[in-house]
């Protein structure tokens, strides 16, 4: 199983570093993650030139706030800067994030988000050609002289799907389906799969045209005890969106769900993570010492070939987080 990294260090020079660091450790790629206050795309640049080997890509960039041009020429430029090692990961986001971080409109998003993968993809395949021209139901190019000599067509496109409008739409037109940090291995084995493999038949695709590549909630000390409480604080920050209950009423939890979201209202993070039990955290997460993490890693084995590793961040110290990043390079290098 090959392991990625997201790139969790908070700001762009440590996220160069922990690049360099995954390289080290043999990890497969790394990826950058959008959020109000990180930008997907500018670190990537530093990265591909402090590194020689590692996949870098966007894990996730959102989707709606770009032109689909501004998206493919961003990952043509760090395909290029980087040697053929970009992946293009797109997400829907939120609608909250949408409107009130980004301040975009919000609708549609998994037809959207169908036609703007084919139609980054067009833009892709145009590059050896002059002019371009797209007519669709959400985006209308005509860019008489366009062209890019030399790119990558085959440039992969993965897209984040937490629900079934957009894993079906991952299934149809995408590389990879980018899991969620809070889908369960029983979620993925009984709801994303299955979806992917119908998605796929329907689009006429190969069987694993669309791979799995889930996020793995990660958080090693060799304090066991405050390894889990870290996750949880991640795990009950994310169970505030009521977008992904439907996780949790798959398990039958459906009161967790209810308990993170009145704990928002006061930003109670205690609380948050109060509600989560720990045999939610197992389904989950790789939670515990570092001598523990290989064998929780096994049992991902058989629903993908790949997985990102993905350090908690909310309310953890730049101590534990550091500590637990330095784990994972020690524990899974190759």
């Amino acid at each position: 199983m090959e392991i990625g990294l997201i790139l969790t260090a908070g700001k762009p020079r440590g996220n160069v570093d922990l690049a360099v660091r995954a390289e080290q450790a043999g990890f497969s790629a790394v990826l950058s993650i959008e959020f109000f206050n990180q930008h997907a795309f500018a670190v990537l640049g530093a990265i591909a030139q402090a590194t020689d080997r590692i996949g870098i890509g966007t894990g996730i960039a959102n989707a709606f706030t770009r032109s689909p041009l501004v998206h493919a020429n961003a990952a043509m430029d760090l395909d290029d800067l980087s040697d053929g090692r970009m992946i293009l990961g797109l997400g829907s986001a939120t609608r909250t994030m949408n409107t009130d971080w980004w301040g975009v409109p919000f609708f549609k998003p998994a037809r959207r988000m169908h036609e703007e993968v084919r139609l980054i993809r067009e833009i892709f395949a145009a590059g050896d050609g002059f002019g371009f021209r797209f007519e669709g139901e959400f985006w209308n190019l005509k860019i008489a002289a366009f062209t890019r000599p030399g790119a990558r067509k085959d440039l992969p496109i993965w897209v984040a799907a937490v629900n079934a409008p957009m894993m079906r739409t991952a299934g149809r037109v995408a590389d990879g389906l980018v899991g969620h940090p809070i889908a369960t291995r029983s979620w993925h084995r009984e709801r994303t799969l299955p979806a992917l493999r119908a998605a796929e038949a329907e689009a006429e695709r190969a069987e694993g045209a669309c791979r799995l590549v889930p996020y793995v909630l990660t958080s090693l000390h060799q304090d066991r005890d405050r390894a889990v409480a870290n996750a949880k604080k991640q795990i009950g920050f994310y169970f505030t969106s009521k977008l992904y209950h439907t996780i949790l009423e798959h398990h039958g939890m459906g009161e967790v769900g209810a308990e993170c979201h009145r704990a928002l209202k006061s930003f109670d993070i205690k609380a948050m993570a109060a509600a989560i039990p720990d045999e939610l955290v197992d389904a989950i997460a790789i939670a515990g010492t570092p001598d523990e993490a290989r064998d929780r890693l096994q049992q991902w084995q058989g629903l993908c070939d790949e997985v990102l590793l993905y350090a908690p961040t909310i309310a953890v110290s730049p101590e534990d987080l550091e500590a637990n990043h330095a784990a994972m390079f020690e524990v899974f290098s190759r």
